[in-house]
């Protein structure tokens, strides 16, 4: 025997399409309460890995400042260093000086490197201070960052937990959602995910409920209901456009409410006096 031949999308029949779009829409709303059930766990996890790594920045940044401190500070006290040694001499030559002009000039020289000295000796109290600020800071970025990296250790754990008991169902899913869109044509299916996209609850095909829309709950004209009873063309609510289907053909009973039985009331017997004067 001869195998059978996989029906292309556009050969299956509109009742068979809305079918499939319906299935389709059941395994992705699953997968949606899965993804609802981890929460905002994997949001919070990357917006905690991105903080550490900012923070990783912002320390290795304060770090590099504190070098370039330390060295600045260095070439401030080899300043000095130069300065007194320059100092000590000019010293040592004013008591040989002949005259008044030399006296002069190595008083100048002595002041101005003295005055080199006082100011290599603030500037080194100015960076001594942004260390120490900068060392602050460090230590508060790591224990921020020891923090940060326990409550996404944390955070992690409960979302791997969350994950392991999910996995399993969710890729069945998955695999259930791939098999039904192959079956779809191209453009109906574009047009359902965009449906989809735009309804606040994600459906983006509904059945009928006691003659309203499934989605925005607005009545639907008789003849409208017979097409989709029909199942012959594809009907969207002209109300939300989500795609409307017959609930039988969605496999769900819908409970309508029975009229309440009408009393019947008993004629009350006219009073005796009343019928004496008929009489």
């Amino acid at each position: 025997m001869a195998k059978e031949s996989k029906k292309e999308p556009t050969d299956l029949t509109v009742e068979q399409k809305l079918k499939t779009l319906y299935q389709l829409q059941t395994a992705l709303t699953e997968i949606d309460k899965i993804r609802t059930l981890r929460g905002e766990l994997p949001l919070e996890v990357q917006d905690l890995e991105d903080e550490i790594a900012g923070l990783n920045t912002r320390i290795e940044n304060i770090k590099n400042d504190v070098e370039d401190l330390k060295k600045a500070i260095s070439e401030q006290k080899v300043n000095i260093d130069k300065a007194q040694t320059s100092v000590d001499k000019y010293q040592k030559q004013i008591d040989d000086v002949r005259n008044n002009r030399e006296y002069d000039f190595l008083n100048k020289e002595i002041e101005f490197q003295t005055l080199e000295i006082e100011l290599c000796n603030k500037k080194i109290k100015e960076f001594t201070e942004d260390k120490e600020n900068k060392d602050k800071e460090i230590e508060e970025c790591q224990s921020k960052l020891e923090e940060r990296q326990q409550d996404v250790s944390e955070k992690r754990d409960e979302l791997d937990e969350i994950i392991a008991e999910t996995k399993q169902q969710e890729e069945k899913l998955r695999d259930k959602a791939k098999e039904l869109e192959l079956k779809i044509e191209p453009r109906l299916l574009q047009s359902f995910k965009r449906i989809r996209k735009n309804s606040r609850n994600g459906l983006g095909i509904v059945y009928v409920q006691r003659d309203a829309c499934g989605g925005c709950f607005n009545k639907i004209p008789p003849q409208r209901q017979l097409d989709i009873r029909s199942r012959k063309k594809i009907i969207v609510c002209e109300y939300c456009g989500r795609i409307m289907i017959d609930p039988e053909l969605a496999e769900v009973t819908t409970t309508v409410e029975k009229e309440a039985p009408v009393k019947k009331t008993r004629k009350k017997a006219a009073p005796k006096s009343a019928e004496k004067e008929k009489e």
